[in-house]
């Protein structure tokens, strides 16, 4: 049992407790070396010997060793205690993109395309060295005080040469692709339609499909149509109705070719600046509805 006070690798004492998941512990710690404080991601003592957590938790280390990015939670080490594999993350000082649009609601359109931006840029370098996040939603971003995003959570993460057609569907069934809900292979395409569902939450507030049970949501995401901006949130230029609709395709074909794609739309999108003023439709112009 990890203790206030306790030392990893002669080298992180643990000084607090930040939280717990559902295969995870996180304490906050000093790292004496490089004098700074950390996070130290542990696996729960019961599912020590449950060989699927393991391996899941594995994979969130090597997925990130590598990684450096701004807008990706750095790994910095990893080790074990009492049989336990732990992982030494940067310290995050901030709140999750879910609990900052559980706050507010919504983003204004300019905030939510930046961060969007930012987040494509963390998926496309992802990408370019063949991972697939595979669970990309809010409760996995970091929002940091200065606008900052950084992506977290490579847990179910995998190489794009990798078969999981067979292994079930993972993620969170709220923000997954058609293909993956049906139980196909994943892929690029996967990940850049649920950067899609969560650039329709930060400007609506809502998800694309939310009712219903869990089978509910998947079938909706294979079977409804995508929801429109203007449903929601009347007055955005359709220019970012496009850029989801293209990104939330229901074949992976007709979506993105990569997160560099869509973030570039979104770049060029914002670069106009009538694409920021509300767009009145022709009863608003004449008689000045609401």
């Amino acid at each position: 049992m990890i203790k206030i006070g306790d030392v990893l690798s002669n080298r992180y004492r643990i000084t607090g407790r930040i939280g717990t998941g559902g295969t995870a512990e996180v304490y906050l710690a000093t790292d004496f070396v490089k004098k700074q404080t950390v996070a130290v991601k542990i696996i729960k003592e019961e599912l020590v010997n449950d060989p699927r957590s393991v391996t899941r938790f594995e994979h969130e280390a090597e997925a990130c060793a590598s990684f450096n990015h701004p807008n990706i939670v750095k790994v910095y080490n990893q080790g074990k205690v009492d049989e336990r594999p732990y992982l030494i993350f940067e310290y995050v000082k901030g709140q999750t993109l879910f609990d900052r649009i559980d706050f507010q609601t919504t983003f204004s359109l300019k905030e939510a395309s930046e961060i969007m931006i930012q987040l494509l840029d963390a998926i496309d370098y992802i990408h370019k060295r063949g991972v697939i996040h595979r669970d990309i939603k809010p409760q996995n971003i970091f929002y940091l005080a200065n606008g900052t995003v950084k992506l977290a959570d490579f847990g179910i993460a995998q190489s794009l040469d990798e078969d999981d057609s067979k292994q079930g569907v993972f993620g969170s069934v709220y923000y997954l692709a058609p293909e993956v809900c049906v139980g196909e292979q994943a892929s690029i395409q996967s990940d850049i339609y649920s950067c899609g569902v969560t650039y329709f939450q930060l400007l609506t507030g809502r998800l694309p499909f939310e009712d219903g049970s869990t089978k509910d949501i998947a079938m909706a995401h294979v079977k409804r149509s995508f929801p429109h901006l203007s449903q929601f949130k009347p007055g955005i230029a359709d220019v970012f109705d496009k850029i989801i609709h293209k990104a939330c395709a229901k074949n992976p074909a007709n979506r993105y070719e990569s997160a560099q794609e869509m973030m570039n739309d979104i770049s060029n999108a914002l670069q106009n600046k009538d694409n920021l003023k509300e767009h009145k439709n022709l009863l608003k112009k004449i008689f000045g509805f609401k």
